[in-house]
């Protein structure tokens, strides 16, 4: 038996929230469900939206009422939400840290009180859990960070943040996939894209997923851009122990 409780969102979505808490085993049961439900393929749901705590359910009130997918989303969950979850994939992340790529590296290694140097180790150290996506296509938010990196966001947010920058912004780090306004500090910049319409799935991760940052050189930063310009770069990831 799992706790949960099921709302109702409008006339045409449900959300099944499982805590309040920032929790990976809250977030667990909120992919296993998500799983559960997409593999049953149940008649009239249209799409699910997974966050940190909850799944959104979105369905057809013409082809299945709010009782009915209630009843199955209880059905679901009841029946046990332990080993159906897709198996996670660990993206490797090339990032270029410092310098012109991440300004603020100096401010977060003087607010730690360790080297820039440290800043990246322990930056790189953690596989860090997608607890979902949001913001911007391919913004994750990442759970695992090393809480000694916890650092202010900037006082005023910059207009305009390189796609590829890597930040942290109070206990949360992340990787913009656009280029857009933000508050985080940046300490680096990959050349990777986490959105990329040009692909066959256009985002490169799903919620779930895993995300290892791997620091690299600006030579490799440069040979990995031009390969994503061309559309021909595949960030590399890990799946059952094997890189693919």
């Amino acid at each position: 038996m799992t706790d949960f409780r099921i709302l109702s969102v409008g006339d045409s979505a449900v959300t099944v929230e499982f805590g309040n808490n920032i929790d990976p085993v809250i977030n667990a049961k909120v992919h296993s469900l998500c799983s559960l439900v997409a593999s049953e393929k149940i008649c009239g749901v249209t799409d699910m939206i997974p966050t940190f705590r909850s799944l959104l359910i979105c369905y057809d009130p013409g082809l299945i009422r709010f009782s009915e997918l209630c009843s199955e989303i209880e059905r679901l969950a009841n029946a046990g939400l332990s080993g159906s979850i897709a198996a996670p994939r660990t993206f490797l992340i090339s990032v270029c840290y410092g310098g012109e790529f991440g300004e603020d590296l100096p401010y977060v290694a003087e607010h730690a009180g360790i080297s820039e140097r440290e800043v990246i180790l322990r930056h790189c150290a953690p596989d860090y859990l997608i607890y979902m996506l949001g913001f911007l296509p391919g913004f994750s938010y990442l759970g695992g960070m090393d809480p000694s990196l916890e650092t202010p966001r900037l006082p005023q947010p910059r207009q305009l943040i390189p796609a590829g920058s890597v930040g942290i912004g109070g206990r949360q780090t992340g990787l913009y996939p656009l280029d857009s306004p933000g508050g985080w500090r940046l300490i680096g910049r990959s050349p990777v894209r986490p959105y990329d319409p040009r692909r066959e799935e256009p985002i490169l991760y799903r919620a779930g997923d895993k995300i290892r940052f791997v620091p690299i050189d600006e030579k490799r930063y440069r040979d990995i851009e031009t390969a994503v310009a061309e559309g021909v770069y595949e960030c590399p990831y890990l799946e059952g122990g094997s890189i693919r």
